[in-house]
């Protein structure tokens, strides 16, 4: 776990090991969200990078027989 402090101007700097793990660029949009007692932040991506991300998801399932 990696601990970062926050500025008097409520900054904080996202440690150089996570943001090339996630490849966040600057100037790149991030959500941030507050989940129970914590801060998550998403980054965003848009619709277009998103294309085929879950190009060889197996979507055959047993259905129940009043489905088509």
């Amino acid at each position: 776990m990696i601990t970062v402090t926050v500025s008097p101007k409520y900054q904080v700097v996202i440690p150089r090991e996570i943001r090339e793990r996630l490849g966040i660029k600057p100037g790149q949009k991030i959500h941030a969200v507050a989940f129970e007692d914590r801060v998550e932040l998403i980054p965003v991506q848009s619709a277009s990078s998103m294309r085929g991300f879950v190009k060889g998801l197996d979507t055959r399932l047993k259905r129940d027989g009043d489905r088509v």
